[in-house]
């Protein structure tokens, strides 16, 4: 888990003020980290600048842990833009029957500003198509890994309760009273 003080003096961060400092933004339950983890990977693909930013303002309006929507983001990060978005570009191409433009990536204002005039639709749908469908299968996962987590402690506590009890039950001195008395 990312450190709560680093996000909350984080410099990008500080629009949000004092909101940050709400608890429920911190929590870990099944619902907080699973809309986190919804938010952070539907933002990590939405292709635009400040996604940190994104992913916190929808974390605060959803309620969700603010660590894990922020630090999802960053699977996107300078290494996997290029493969991720050209991905997304490519499934966008193909649902709107658009032939493929080539083109190489390049992380500069300049290439930005050139290229998206030609390439932002089929980018723009493969980006929301991929980060909806992460998203909830993100949700849907932890959902239900955090299930399957609670119940397998449940019965291992139900487990050791009733072999403690046994074992209480085997020497507790009342009872052997009771067995030599026979």
């Amino acid at each position: 888990m990312p450190d709560h003080d680093k996000i909350k003096k984080n410099t990008h961060l500080q629009i949000f003020g004092q909101v940050l400092h709400d608890p429920a933004l911190w929590h870990l339950n099944r619902h907080s980290v699973a809309r986190g983890f919804l938010i952070g990977v539907f933002v990590a693909f939405i292709p635009l600048p400040g996604q940190m930013i994104i992913a916190a303002a929808l974390a605060i309006v959803g309620r969700a842990n603010l660590p894990i929507s922020v630090a999802l983001v960053w699977l996107t990060n300078p290494l996997t833009i290029p493969p991720i978005f050209y991905s997304t570009y490519q499934l966008g191409a193909w649902i709107m029957g658009i032939p493929e433009q080539g083109f190489s990536f390049e992380l500069s204002w300049r290439w930005l500003g050139q290229s998206m005039g030609e390439i932002w639709q089929p980018l723009f749908l493969g980006s929301m198509i991929c980060g909806v469908v992460g998203g909830i299968i993100g949700y849907i996962g932890i959902q239900w890994m955090w299930r399957v987590l609670v119940i397998r402690r449940w019965k291992g506590r139900y487990h050791h309760s009733r072999e403690s009890a046994k074992t209480v039950l085997r020497h507790h001195p009342d009872k052997e009273e009771a067995d030599n008395g026979r």
